[in-house]
């Protein structure tokens, strides 16, 4: 990818024209057409999903990708699902969110010291992107992370999303590997590890919202525990 975006509008709105995967895009339009019963009346974002939050954000999440029929359909991360219910209820508990709930572009939520990014932009079949699609939307989050000057702290939101962070640090994934509550160090950032807010995790109890606080406590300390810029 060439000609790095100098500001994160200039991102966003690469994100959104992002056109590098064929077979994300084909999915996406077949899923914006077909349409899940329940929003059967509703327009479909269809695109692939910029990040979102606050531009001076401290801590950055970095999920798997947008779901089908919740962020590709409303165009935020993590809003109009399950998986997005259990995190903003804890986002808002940690004092991260505004408000604990997220359904649509438009419904007054914002996020305070924190920005929601994802492994993969667009919803991927299966909620299985390929290497290739992987390697495709690296950049995207390598521009995420130099465009956000005070951040401090980095929350990945299961295996494959912490698995792309390493790759965007330059990181051998052995060196940090993945479990839940694991904290690491690296050229002044933290890095954090939670399991996916999926319901796979959260309906089995494999995720309680005790521990996400947990984890969202240990990431509010760190942050706290450095000295403004």
């Amino acid at each position: 990818m060439t000609g790095r975006p100098p500001t994160l509008d200039a991102l966003q709105a690469g994100i959104v024209g992002c056109e590098r995967c064929p077979r994300l895009r084909t999915y996406a339009r077949q899923v914006c057409q077909t349409r899940r019963k329940a929003f059967a009346a509703e327009t479909y974002w269809g695109r692939p999903v910029p990040g979102f939050g606050d531009p001076r954000a401290r801590l950055l999440l970095v999920g798997l990708a947008p779901a089908a029929h919740g962020a590709l359909r409303t165009g935020r991360m993590f809003t109009g699902d399950r998986s997005g219910d259990f995190l903003f209820a804890a986002l808002h508990r940690a004092g991260f969110a505004n408000q604990a709930t997220s359904r649509h572009r438009d419904d007054g939520l914002t996020l305070r010291d924190a920005w929601l990014g994802a492994s993969v932009r667009c919803a991927p079949p299966a909620n299985k992107p390929t290497p290739r699609e992987f390697a495709n939307c690296l950049p995207w989050l390598e521009d995420e992370l130099r465009l956000l000057p005070r951040l401090r702290v980095v929350l990945t939101l299961g295996g494959l999303g912490h698995n792309q962070l390493l790759r965007s640090l330059g990181l051998r994934l052995a060196a940090y590997p993945f479990a839940h509550g694991a904290a690491y160090e690296w050229k002044g950032f933290h890095l954090l590890a939670c399991y996916h807010p999926s319901q796979q995790n959260t309906f089995t109890g494999r995720l309680t919202p005790a521990m996400m606080d947990a984890v969202l406590a240990r990431a509010r300390k760190l942050i706290s525990a450095q000295r403004p810029k």
